[in-house]
């Protein structure tokens, strides 16, 4: 009998302190004991090694379509632009039109034999590096620019009205030129001076450089 009262002063006592400890963390956290209950329920947090793998691969750059991020960047004007250092190159400033192939541009018709071909003889094209008319006492033929809003030209023609500090670069359509240029004051980048010729070869290997490719679609959907 005495062991069972002894017994059952220590289990009150047990439960008073336990009572009396809930009373002051709930007085402290403001949590009552349903909140408690609620909360030992919950799944144990991950482990700090897996917090940490999963930072790891948060910080872990994105496989993105390059197509889509550069077709992106020069839509927003900071593509192919933006991958140049273009302060290295001398500049020149000048009034550049745009041209076609065509009997408004210059005189031939699609049955002309020499229709849409240069001056230099290549083909006129609209590419990565697109053909481009130039007076070539100021731009010999072959020589590279770079013009802002427009991308690489390469001088392979001339022109009756492009004189002195004047360009006329090429489109596939009227319409193109209306829409996509105009009549512009720009200042150009002078990449490499031309030797006064200009091949097939040459405009296929500057066109074909692999480093540029990236940027084909969005000069494909512009010409």
């Amino acid at each position: 009998m005495h062991t069972v009262k002894v017994a059952s002063r220590r289990f009150l006592m047990t439960l008073f302190v336990v009572i009396a400890l809930l009373t002051t963390y709930q007085s402290i956290t403001g949590l009552n004991g349903k909140a408690l209950i609620e909360w030992y329920k919950e799944p144990s947090p991950q482990p700090l090694e897996t917090k940490q793998s999963m930072l790891r691969n948060y910080q872990k750059p994105l496989k993105s379509n390059s197509t889509f991020i550069n077709h992106m960047a020069v839509k927003s004007g900071s593509g192919l632009m933006s991958t140049l250092k273009l302060e290295q190159y001398e500049t020149h400033k000048v009034l550049a039109t745009g041209y076609t192939a065509g009997i408004e541009s210059t005189g031939k018709t699609p049955n002309h034999p020499a229709y849409g071909i240069t001056y230099s003889g290549v083909e006129v094209r609209r590419d990565l590096y697109s053909t481009i008319a130039a007076d070539t006492d100021v731009f010999p033929i072959g020589t590279v620019l770079f013009i802002p809003g427009y991308g690489y030209g390469v001088v392979a023609d001339t022109g009756s009205a492009i004189q002195g500090d004047r360009l006329d670069l090429y489109y596939n359509s009227v319409q193109d030129v209306y829409d996509k240029w105009g009549k512009k004051h720009v200042k150009v980048y002078i990449v490499k001076e031309g030797n006064g010729h200009l091949t097939e070869k040459t405009m296929r290997t500057l066109n074909n450089q692999e480093s540029l490719q990236v940027f084909r679609p969005v000069y494909n959907n512009q010409s």
